[in-house]
Formats: structure tokens, sequence, C-alpha cells
């Protein structure tokens, strides 16, 4: 990609669904594709669901994902939109994929990348941040289901916005603007709450099956796989998000912003 050499693997489960759902996932800053693996179980989601997972790498093993975030990709302008739309190209010129069931799902910075995707391409049916927010514009997103998940003691990433601690600074609106934004594009209907303390979870349905949800706790509590959201929210109306919940990873893993 403009003359440097990406690289991603790709996680390929021994039975899997013909086409099959993509899910791109983000490593945080300072992390990398392999990391990311290790550390998020999502080989084990595949081997369950049958569905492919993507781990990219990001260069300085960070994503520039606007507003001159994050380390030298943000600073130097590089274009991981391109690269990660490649990546759902480069796999499904290999593998059979169902176009309307690609997701992204990322932690930190990389939860910032899963916002930025959706702002800038159309080729995601859901993305699902961890503990991010949204920096840089977004004029003209088009409907896309989201699935956030934030603990509201977070100090690196302030779930009521404003400057957070930790080295990139980050300083972006409070998730519950960003997803009220979300909700307002995907035209979805009334919120529903519903709390299991510690962990609150707030779904709101939307038009032809998308759904927007937010779920919230304590720092380091519960992250929610992204494939947990409706499954085919372009083709199959009706279907709301249910997320479940897996334990987060320890403090001060893979979170540079």
């Amino acid at each position: 990609m403009d003359g440097v050499k990406r690289t991603f693997h790709l996680y390929r489960p021994a039975a899997l669904a013909s086409p099959a759902a993509l899910v791109v996932v983000l490593h945080g800053g300072f992390g990398t594709g392999l990391q990311a693996e290790s550390s998020y179980g999502w080989d084990a989601e595949a081997d369950t669901g049958h569905f492919l997972v993507a781990y990219p790498d990001g260069l300085d093993r960070a994503w520039a994902v606007g507003g001159g975030c994050c380390g030298a990709p943000g600073r130097t302008g590089v274009n991981d939109v391109a690269f990660l739309t490649q990546v759902v190209r480069t796999v499904s010129g290999e593998v059979p994929v169902d176009a309307a069931r690609v997701y992204a799902t990322g932690i930190s910075n990389g939860g910032l990348m899963a916002y930025r995707l959706a702002c800038d391409t159309t080729v995601f049916a859901a993305i699902g941040p961890d503990s991010a927010t949204l920096l840089g514009s977004c004029p003209s997103p088009a409907p896309t289901s989201v699935i956030h998940v934030h603990g509201t003691a977070d100090h690196t990433i302030p779930y009521a916005g404003g400057q957070g601690d930790g080295p990139a600074r980050i300083n972006g609106p409070a998730v519950t603007d960003v997803v009220a934004m979300w909700r307002d594009v995907d035209h979805c209907g009334p919120t529903t709450a519903t709390t299991a303390a510690p962990v609150t979870t707030s779904v709101a349905a939307c038009p032809d099956g998308r759904a927007v949800a937010l779920v919230t706790g304590a720092a380091g509590l519960p992250v929610a796989p992204v494939r947990r959201l409706p499954r085919t929210p372009r083709t199959r109306p009706g279907r709301s998000a249910t997320p479940s919940h897996r334990r987060s990873p320890p403090p001060g893993t893979d979170r540079c912003c």
C-alpha cells in the first residue's frame, strides 16, 4: 500500500460457512495482530460461529484514525482506511465472504479505527468499538450497526469526553454523544436499557435490522463480541443486537490511547 509492505493474517476455522462472515479485529496502540489474536479469544469464537477473522497490523503498532491520532501513522497521514478495505478485498478474493456480514471491532486505538472505517467506507455492516471514541470528521456516514463497550472509570479515553491520560492524550466527545450520533444516522427508535450489575446495556432498534447498543460498566469490565450484532443487517430486517460478554484483558494490556 503506497509503496509500503502491509501485513495481516487470517484465521480460518476447520468448519467454515460458505459464504462466510468476516470479522476484522484491530489491535490497540502498541499492539499487533498476533497480540490481538492471543489476547481476545476471537479464534475460539470463529470455531463456534464458523466465520473468518482477519488480524491486520498497524504500522509502528498504531492506526491513523483522524484528528492527527495516533502515533507515527496519525502524524504522517497513513491511509489505514485503504489498507483495511484492501484486506477485506484480499480475503474475499481467496475465500467466499458474505459481503453483508463483514464487521470490524477493536480496542482503544483499534476501536477508534473501527469508527473511522464506519465513517469513511460502506464495507462494514457493523462495528464493535471497545474503550474508544470518534476522532476527526464524520460528515456523512452510511447507516451502520454499532455496539460500543466502555468502562465509565476509563481515564485514558474518558467516558464523559475531554482529554485523557496516556501518551496519545486523546481528546474526544463523550461516549454518549457518539452513540447518540449513530442512533441518528441509523434512524433508530427508542432506547431500552437493562442492567445485570455491574453492566448496563442500552439498545436501540433501527430500520433494516440494524441496532445501536452501548454496554457500560466500571473499567476493565466485559467486552462484547461484534458477532452478536444482526447477522445480515442489510438484508434481513427485524433483528436486534443481543450482546454477550467476555472479560477484557488485564489493566495496562494493549492500551496506549
